[in-house]
């Protein structure tokens, strides 16, 4: 189990100006699912970057269980951390399976290389993939590629699971199917870090919050603590009720029209 963490993170355009995010911090534990929101142009796609190793900050710090990131090699950062990015384009006529069994490259050559047949046909069943395993990705719908997409990163099997807005591209059924299996994720010990624009989702699903806004975090904490009426509309600019679920008692936000 790893601790991802950031502090003091600025990062600013190339061409100068206003930072992109400024003194921002976040640490992404075992066990739990901690989700980033806010509006567009916050930020959370800078800090996704960040946490991946993508970019480089201007300041600050980001380790995993105190290592820095940037010491560590390309090879064993994949071996704890995967990303799963918004964009997943394949420019090659690979088949599903083939993209998913990407996902096990880091551990070529080790011990685990043996699990590879059993991990993949298990990642593709959980997302529901596994009968399009031999067509090629370049044939499949949006949903259909999201789909592939996590199994790759299931598949992966590593410590800390990053995702950029993995449900976006999803009908209603695997939005939810996603969402509860990042939550089987954390329950077996993952660090999960997953960027989300639909507040219902992480109200619902999520252990852990931070909320950006212009570049800041605005406040980090349990989603029903962070996602209050008056700060959703603060941040967002959009009036809203948060009322519970009549059943589950799971806060919900609703826009007021």
């Amino acid at each position: 189990m790893s601790v991802l963490t950031a502090s003091g993170i600025t990062v600013r355009p190339v061409t100068g100006g206003r930072a992109i995010l400024e003194d921002a911090a976040i640490e992404v534990r075992p066990g739990e699912v901690h989700a980033l929101v806010g509006p567009n142009g916050a930020g959370k796609s800078t800090m996704f970057a960040v946490l991946a190793g993508d970019v480089s900050p201007e300041s600050g710090f980001v380790s995993i269980d105190g290592r820095p990131l940037d010491a560590m090699r390309p090879r064993d950062l994949a071996r704890i951390r995967t990303v799963l990015l918004q964009e997943n384009t394949v420019s090659f006529p690979f088949s599903a399976e083939e993209v998913v069994r990407m996902g096990r490259a880091p551990w070529a050559r080790t011990p685990l290389e043996a699990d590879d047949d059993a991990v993949v046909t298990a990642s593709m069943r959980a997302t529901e993939v596994a009968e399009l395993a031999h067509r090629s990705v370049s044939s499949l719908s949006g949903g259909e590629r999201a789909r592939v997409a996590l199994a790759r990163a299931l598949a992966q099997s590593t410590p800390i699971l990053l995702l950029d807005e993995p449900t976006a591209a999803l009908d209603l059924r695997h939005h939810e199917d996603v969402m509860r299996l990042l939550r089987a994720s954390a329950d077996a010990g993952t660090a999960v870090a997953v960027v989300l624009h639909d507040l219902n989702a992480a109200l619902a699903h999520a252990d852990r919050l931070t909320l950006l806004a212009s570049g800041r975090v605005i406040a980090t904490g349990s989603p029903a603590q962070v996602l209050t009426a008056e700060r959703i509309a603060q941040v967002y600019g959009q009036r809203v009720e948060v009322f519970p679920h009549p059943t589950t008692g799971v806060p919900l936000v609703v826009a007021q029209r």
